[in-house]
């Protein structure tokens, strides 16, 4: 199982929100690239970096801080936030971006990420973002009538690598993650799925390693918080895949 550190960017700093609002952020640094470096000699070969901004804004605000981290950070970059069109997915293949992330445009405009998916074999995750059961968009502040699980449905044959499935409601929180709900969309569906939002301490990496279809877990406040020791987590998650 792959553990995702997250850098989540807000106006060029590393942040954290609760429950995806914008205006309840703590600030962990002001250098996101000395902060995917640090990952990086903890052991860390995944990434997982959201513009924030971009979330919003539909189009991307941090850039000079992604292209810091990919300069800065030697493993795989995922990247999510505002990439609503072929030309953001093309950009940040073209930077360095190992895997981009598509939420909004998902449900909005799933022509738009088949053809991204086709386009690009195994770089184009889909983000289930849910409140309540529900599909949430625009960075969480709209909800949909759509069920988490008939997303995922909906991109099973349009070789996507990966769902990222974050349930909203606990994210930023450290209530622990969904492992139930994350768990039963794996079950669900036939493509991977990667578990946010909540991580809480170093039993919910063993609580979600070995789960069947689950690929990953991104996790962000608990390590700086000091809650989560990343070694640990990478140990404890190595141990999965032996």
């Amino acid at each position: 199982m792959i553990v995702f550190p997250a850098i989540d960017l807000k106006a060029g700093q590393v942040v954290r929100l609760a429950e995806g609002d914008m205006t309840r952020a703590t600030v962990y640094g002001e250098n996101p690239a000395a902060q995917a470096e640090a990952f990086a000699k903890a052991g860390a070969t995944h990434l997982h970096v959201v513009d924030l901004d971009a979330a919003f804004a539909g189009e991307s605000i941090n850039g000079g801080a992604v292209a810091a981290i990919l300069a800065r950070f030697p493993g795989k970059v995922q990247l999510g936030g505002g990439i609503r069109n072929r030309a953001s997915v093309e950009r940040w293949i073209d930077m360095g971006v190992s895997r981009v992330v598509i939420g909004t445009a998902a449900l909005e405009d799933p022509a738009f990420v088949r053809e991204a998916a086709a386009a690009h074999p195994g770089q184009i995750v889909v983000a289930v973002d849910a409140r309540d059961g529900f599909v949430a968009t625009k960075g969480w502040a709209d909800v949909s009538t759509v069920s988490i699980a008939e997303l995922g449905h909906r991109f099973e044959d349009a070789g996507v690598a990966a769902l990222l499935f974050t349930d909203v409601g606990r994210d930023g929180l450290l209530k622990g993650c969904n492992v139930e709900a994350t768990a039963a969309l794996a079950a669900e569906v036939s493509i991977p799925v990667i578990a946010s939002g909540g991580v809480a301490d170093i039993s919910d990496i063993h609580a979600l390693a070995g789960k069947p279809g689950i690929e990953g877990v991104i996790t962000g406040r608990a390590l700086y918080d000091g809650r989560l020791d990343l070694a640990e987590a990478l140990k404890a998650a190595a141990k999965v895949a032996q």
